[in-house]
């Protein structure tokens, strides 16, 4: 049963651009399957976090997180009486605007991008499913519900500019926010200064989740750090002592997966439990209210958000920061770093598709986006290939993008 705070699609806000209403799926349902249907999301199978796409296919990429994610946030949205089918959406879109190679491709087209207004994942991500999504005849991208396009756009809080004397949290300026954002609030008013509703902090807590867990277990199984160093941990050490009270002659591996399944499971009722207490506490009498208390209703508990804080300072230290992702890292700046110049430089060897709009560029700044939205988009393999051909890079085997 829905709670009295869960986004109701009879009353969703609807639509940009209206169109007639299904009369077998909600509006939420067709906002997941838009997103799923996606090429950027299809494209995420061959995206990756933390390792490179060709160094092993045991690692999460994009693609299987996001899975995970949404797995994640249904189990807590449906535990606290939300909709399901956003919180679902919402996961799912959530890493749509990331670029080749993780975060460390994030970086650098951020820096590549600075004198253009920069890049940020999240507000591409809105970018994409707003305008360079292009397989519907009555309009660019998905032409998603407000309620779905709030949840990509803030999930991780309200998004406020800064003026000299601090944030603006008014919604009455765009400011210094994200470029791919600042664009699409001046056509359509997301109200970026309030939080977003309960269904997107689902996912966005969901997200947490997913990688602490995952993160933990890529890195034991690139040989990064052992069980020795994890059993130092908080939640960690206790989920694997109670595993092995349990099975004591259990073998690595399934000792291994018996023990981080327990750390998700402690990660996700500390969710629930707490944020049932704070929508108990606040009370809010509907959806809306949820964006105007001021403070997020999906919360972690103090005590587990303090060991959260020592997992994550450890993955960056043994994980993010290791020698050979280091290493990696390297390798792959450079080659974002060589792509953006040769584009901005020879933006004839972009696909024909692009052409229209590269001649519609009326100034640097609109061919650098144009590149920022181009590169972006490329999977990690793609992007090896592309360096490869173009500028005599190591290279690798990838699909052709249009």
């Amino acid at each position: 049963m829905q709670s009295v705070y869960a986004a109701d699609p009879a009353q969703a806000r609807g639509r940009l651009v209206a169109e007639e209403e299904s009369a077998f799926r909600s509006c939420f349902q067709r906002d997941r399957d838009r997103i799923i249907h996606s090429s950027a999301f299809r494209r995420l199978k061959h995206k990756t976090q933390v390792f490179v796409e060709h160094e092993g296919d045991y690692f999460r990429t994009r693609l299987t997180h996001s899975i995970e994610v949404a797995q994640v946030a249904r189990t807590i949205s449906g535990a606290l009486g939300l909709n399901a089918e956003l919180t679902e959406a919402v996961a799912l879109a959530h890493d749509l605007g990331h670029t080749p190679f993780g975060h460390t491709g994030e970086d650098a087209l951020n820096a590549l991008m600075a004198p253009y207004g920069g890049f940020d994942h999240n507000a591409q991500a809105l970018r994409i499913v707003t305008s360079l999504e292009r397989h519907y005849a009555a309009f660019d991208g998905l032409n998603l519900t407000w309620e779905t396009l709030e949840g990509i756009a803030k999930h991780n809080g309200p998004v406020t500019p800064l003026r000299g004397d601090g944030p603006v949290t008014d919604g009455t300026e765009t400011g210094d926010l994200p470029w791919a954002l600042a664009e699409y609030a001046t056509r359509h008013d997301l109200e970026l200064h309030t939080h977003a509703g309960a269904e997107a902090q689902v996912a966005a807590l969901a997200d947490d989740i997913a990688y602490n867990n995952h993160d933990l277990h890529d890195g034991l199984r690139a040989g990064l750090f052992d069980e020795g160093d994890v059993r130092a941990l908080p939640i960690v050490g206790e989920a694997y002592a109670e595993v092995d009270r349990l099975w004591p002659a259990l073998d690595p591996y399934r000792r291994r997966h018996e023990a981080l399944r327990r750390v998700f499971g402690v990660m996700v009722a500390d969710v629930i439990n707490t944020s049932r207490a704070i929508l108990a506490e606040t009370a809010p009498e509907n959806a809306a209210a949820v964006r105007h208390l001021g403070r997020p209703v999906i919360r972690f508990s103090p005590a587990l958000w303090a060991d959260l804080k020592q997992i994550r300072s450890f993955l960056f230290t043994r994980m993010y920061r290791a020698p050979t992702v280091m290493r990696m890292r390297e390798q792959v700046t450079r080659v974002v770093e060589e792509l953006f110049p040769f584009y901005m430089a020879e933006p004839g060897h972009l696909p024909a598709r692009w052409q229209n709009e590269v001649a519609a560029a009326h100034d640097e700044t609109a061919l650098a986006r144009l590149v920022s939205d181009y590169i972006s988009g490329m999977t990690d393999r793609y992007a090896l290939q592309a360096h490869a051909s173009l500028l005599g890079g190591p290279g690798g085997a990838g699909e052709r993008r249009d």
